[in-house]
């Protein structure tokens, strides 16, 4: 262990960004964090939530740092503390009862996603056991853009050179609050005369400073990207070259573009006409770069939406391009997490991973040809209460925060109760973690170790530990050790092959592999960069069939979607007038806010006082039409939800008339009714989980959803609401 009064570089893991920091240890406390100004992927950029929830999370007097064993009804609060050794033989025994009466698959594990050691521990445990069933949050947020990098060929995520770039093709996304990283990088691109193009219903802090703002109808964002893609062929502002040598399927994308000429796609999005010319010329004079965000992300046509923005990088010359796209690129040697899913001597028999739930439907997403091999959320949900396609009967979360995160809160409650069997590890209680059998203590992102990739950088970057773990917590990957030497003791040999790492370090090395990084080399700075070199295609082509960028995805076409990008009417314009008089507004879900992430800080006395309540956004033409005055609490319920939730009203012009806009997340620690306030002021409470999907993913419709308000009052913190 680092000795005390030291600086000790490391990385924030608070969110995706992954910031670089330095983190000063006194008498083996973490005392300040700054942000690391050489970190090349952040260069200098930090949050508050770096600077205050992870220290917070780490001292914080109501800590889990012991297991526990239910100590009474599910849900009831009595719990009795319990040693490790106890509690691993009880999760054991009962998890092998279950695979003993209803097979290995009837086990299913929840993570928040797999670019962690925590996705890759609970993905192998899982199989460990015998099931390929696991579950994470991305169907939510990133699935869709993830499917689309896979079958175009892309692979762009988190590339973009904004530092070189002329012109930032922004959507669905809102670098102020979700990424400090890129709002540095965009403001400095700002101030060295790049463009900042917005596409957002919303004028947020990033589409404020942008040169152009778009607000399109939600959910047409498809449409404005064939506008432009169209405008590029017709005007030949289009990379020739590369889309001779490096596309296919280029002249059907253009016959389809053709569909969709500049006034009709104005009429589709409700933005002016000069404003997509402008935008398509502006990005048309680059380099430039897209920045994808979340907000494109929630719609049963998630994946052609963000298909066509791709096809628009790729056919405008922008990608491996200085000041445009960089693909993902990994230096020699290196073994991503979700790499490490797909290596097949850690794999179960394809007969098994066929039954994975959603593989038959989704097999982009699910079972053994899936992007990380997951589930599909929702049907395992399903089977949890149905016993279809087969039990679910146990569940292991480690996390993931799934009571107050998936939607249809009071349908995730029942199905968790349905269980046998249910175990948690996490730092705090929470709703979740309130429903299980045994809760395990877990270390933070102080007192572990972990190696990470940032393309942005492009460079790896490693979290190290600042101390000892607090108590008797444990990582996610010693925790799976712990079960996987009982499993071997057991005479279940097959899970050492599995899991054969029998320390973090051990896989931390098999990640780095024999290149040229070392563990050593990471933790002298924090980071280590690698080489990366624009373009060279015929050296690292592209995973599609073609080898190619497929404008024509031949893998969607296999599988009997539509092959092309373009625009699909969302699920609200097939409402019927009747019922859209009954629910007249159109909600935005995911909304970031800075003081927390998802679900997570909501038990931090700084993040109570910068964000109390659970808001909504409303435009003050919609206020007045329903009697709605700034800070009032208001009803909302979605047509076909399963109820409505309480949120307080922020009355701003930011937002269009007709249009709400949410965050998420929401529950109260303090509160001492069932589920901390999850089935009252908990947007997901009144979200649908079922169909229609995203037929790539799978992924639900959870923004412009069609809903209506009422005016309430409330007291006790937003828990206790009666009409007024």
């Amino acid at each position: 262990m680092p000795n005390t009064n030291t600086q000790i570089p490391s990385t924030c893991w608070e969110c995706s960004t992954h910031c670089g920091s330095l983190l000063t240890v006194e008498h083996e406390r973490v005392v300040d964090i700054k942000p690391n100004s050489y970190h090349p992927s952040s260069r200098g950029a930090f949050c508050v939530k770096g600077i205050k929830a992870l220290t917070e999370q780490t001292y914080h007097p109501n800590r889990l740092l012991y297991p526990l064993k239910r100590d009474g009804e599910r849900g009831s609060g009595s719990w009795k503390r319990i040693p490790w050794t106890e509690a691993l033989d009880i999760i054991v025994n009962q998890f092998l009862k279950i695979k003993e009466k209803y097979g290995g698959p009837a086990l299913v594990g929840a993570v928040s996603n797999a670019h962690f050691s925590r996705g890759v521990s609970v993905a192998l445990l899982m199989r460990a056991f015998g099931s390929p069933n696991w579950m994470m949050n991305q169907d939510l947020c990133g699935g869709c853009r993830a499917i689309s990098d896979k079958v175009t060929g892309l692979s762009i995520n988190n590339g973009e050179d904004l530092d070189k770039t002329k012109c930032a093709l922004i959507v669905g996304r809102n670098p102020a609050a979700a990424d400090p990283a890129q709002w540095l990088a965009l403001k400095r691109a700002k101030k060295t005369g790049a463009k900042i193009i917005v596409i957002d219903p919303v004028r947020t802090a990033t589409a404020k400073i942008s040169d152009l703002w778009l607000q399109p109808k939600p959910g047409t964002d498809s449409a404005l990207a064939m506008a432009i893609i169209n405008w590029l062929i017709t005007n030949q502002r289009y990379d020739k070259k590369f889309v001779e040598s490096w596309t296919f399927g280029f002249d059907s994308l253009a016959k389809r573009a053709a569909n969709y000429p500049i006034q009709r796609v104005s009429e589709i999005t409700g933005v002016l006409e000069d404003d997509i010319r402008k935008a398509a010329e502006l990005y048309a004079n680059g380099p430039s770069c897209f920045v994808s965000g979340h907000g494109i992300d929630a719609f049963t046509s998630g994946v052609q939406t963000f298909r066509a923005f791709h096809c628009l990088v790729a056919i405008s010359g922008n990608l491996d391009r200085p000041g445009g796209n960089r693909r993902v690129k990994k230096p020699s040697g290196f073994t991503n997490y979700i790499e490490v899913l797909h290596k097949p001597e850690f794999r179960l028999p394809k007969e098994v991973e066929e039954k994975t739930i959603g593989a038959d439907r989704f097999p982009l997403w699910a079972g053994p040809n899936g992007w990380q091999t997951s589930c599909h959320n929702p049907s395992v949900v399903e089977a949890m209460l149905t016993g279809s396609p087969y039990p679910i009967r146990g569940l292991y979360v480690s996390g993931v925060n799934i009571v107050v995160n998936y939607p249809n809160t009071p349908r995730t409650i029942a199905a968790i109760n349905s269980l046998d069997f249910v175990v948690g590890a996490g730092h705090m209680m929470n709703p979740t973690l309130a429903l299980c059998d045994i809760v395990l203590p877990k270390t933070t992102g102080l007192e572990e170790q972990e190696v990470s990739l940032e393309p942005g950088g492009p460079c790896l970057s490693v979290i190290q530990p600042a101390h000892d773990p607090l108590g008797e917590t444990k990582s996610d990957f010693d925790i799976a050790q712990s079960f996987i030497e009982r499993l071997e003791a057991k005479g279940h040999s097959e899970a050492r092959r599995i899991f054969p790492w029998r320390s973090k370090n051990i896989f931390d090395h098999y990640l780095l592999g024999d290149g040229p990084i070392s563990i050593k080399e990471l933790k002298k700075k924090g980071f280590a960069q690698y080489d990366y070199e624009n373009g060279n295609f015929d050296e690292n082509s592209f995973k599609t069939p073609s080898k190619k960028v497929e404008l024509y995805s031949q893998t969607l076409k296999q599988i009997g979607l539509d092959p092309l990008p373009g625009y699909e009417p969302v699920t609200r314009e097939s409402v019927p007038s009747a019922l859209k008089k009954l629910y007249p507004l159109v909600l935005l879900t995911g909304a970031r806010e800075k003081a927390y992430h998802h679900s997570r800080f909501r038990e931090q006395t700084w993040a109570k006082k910068l964000s109390p309540d659970p808001w909504i956004e409303i435009n003050p033409e919609t206020a007045t039409e329903f009697g709605v005055n700034d800070k009032d609490w208001i009803e909302l319920e979605l047509l076909g939800g399963p109820g409505a939730c309480n949120l307080r009203a922020r009355v701003t012009t930011d937002i269009a008339a007709g249009v709400l806009r949410t965050g998420m997340g929401w529950w109260t620690p303090d509160a001492s009714e069932f589920g901390f306030g999850a089935l009252k002021i908990n947007i997901n409470a009144a979200l649908s989980y079922g169909p229609p999907w995203d037929p790539a993913t799978g992924s639900p419709d959870t923004r412009g959803l069609l809903c209506r308000i009422r005016r309430v009052k409330t007291s006790s913190g937003g828990l206790k609401i009666t009409e007024e």
